[in-house]
Formats: structure tokens, sequence, C-alpha cells
């Protein structure tokens, strides 16, 4: 049985990361299973431990890092969130595809420990079109929408630092692209053993 890929998708806010990774998830033939994330925050009505999160103490959280037992991690809003070590190569063990939607600071540590990991960075068809995104969500304040659009614009500079980018512009037709890279990128890895 052949070793799973490591796969991290990335992208800024509101380029439709997640969109695309539910229609990846429906190809049944790319093999693909999402690791479950550790994190500080607390656990939120209708979520489960080890189903969305492994939900730890920040002392637990910090040991894991320092022990290295960490894939990737970072803070966000005052809470820690990274990928256990142990998640991803029991995947990957197990011949499945193991896929991780992560932050371009967090692709940089996986890339730094896993060198043949398939990095696709997702580009919105404008920074126009993903102005119009966030904002058509009606979620946030103006504050906040203006520092994911400036945070956007750092993270569309980070796009020479992966493998492959894809733009979407279409959810189907991005998903379909990024499928047809998983199975050549595979075919490749397999036939260099």
């Amino acid at each position: 049985m052949n070793r799973g890929l490591l796969i991290v998708l990335s992208g800024p806010s509101g380029v439709g990361k997640g969109t695309i990774l539910g229609e990846l998830m429906k190809k049944e033939e790319l093999n693909l299973v999402t690791s479950v994330s550790m994190t500080t925050r607390e656990m939120r009505p209708g979520e489960q431990e080890g189903v969305n999160y492994y939900y730890v103490t920040k002392e637990e959280f910090m040991r894991a890092v320092e022990n290295g037992e960490m894939l990737e991690h970072a803070e966000f809003v005052g809470n820690y969130y990274g990928t256990p070590l142990k998640e991803v190569e029991r995947i990957r063990s197990m011949g499945k595809n193991c896929v991780l939607e992560i932050e371009t600071q967090g692709c940089r540590q996986v890339q730094q420990k896993v060198p043949d990991v398939l990095s696709i960075f997702i580009i919105p068809p404008s920074m126009e079109e993903l102005e119009r995104r966030i904002r058509g969500r009606k979620t946030e304040p103006e504050e906040v929408i203006q520092e994911r659009l400036a945070k956007a614009a750092q993270e569309m500079e980070m796009v020479s630092q992966y493998k492959y980018a894809v733009c979407n512009d279409d959810i189907q037709l991005a998903a379909d692209i990024i499928a047809v890279i998983i199975q050549r990128y595979e075919q490749r890895i397999n036939e260099g053993k």
C-alpha cells in the first residue's frame, strides 16, 4: 500500500477554501481525509471532541509544541490552533490523502517538515471580487472587513511559495482543477518509488 499524500490548501479569507474542500471531499477517487486540529478555544454548542477539534488547555497545547508533536500551529484571536503530527501520520499510513486547510504561516511550517507536501494556494479572480465576497457575508463590522482585506493582500504575496495556484472564479471548475493536480501529483510520487 502506498503512503498517502499530505495536501495543504491555503488562501485569503473569503476565497472559498471551505466550499472547494467540500466539493473535493465528494470525489471518492481522491481518497481524502481531513485532519482534526487541536485548539485551546472553548467548545461551541453542537461541536464534538475529536470531530470538530481536540480541545485542550493552553498548557497542554504548549507542551505538545515543545515536544515536537505539532506539524504546524498558530495563534488566532487569543487562542491556539494546530495540527497534531500523530493524526496526520495515522491518516497517511493508512494510504489516505490527508488534507489541511490552513493559513500561510502554517503552510511554511509544514513545508519545512514535509518536503513532499502538495501545497495549493487558492486565489480570487481579483481583490475587488474578494472584497465583494467578504462584504457579501454581512457578518462582520467594517474594521474587521478592513483587517481581512489587509491580511489577504499580505497572503497574496505568499503565492510563489506554493507548488500550485488555482483561481476560484468558479467553485466547480476550481475543485475539478485541484482534483486533477492531486491525481497527477499522486501518480508522480508513486512512480518515483
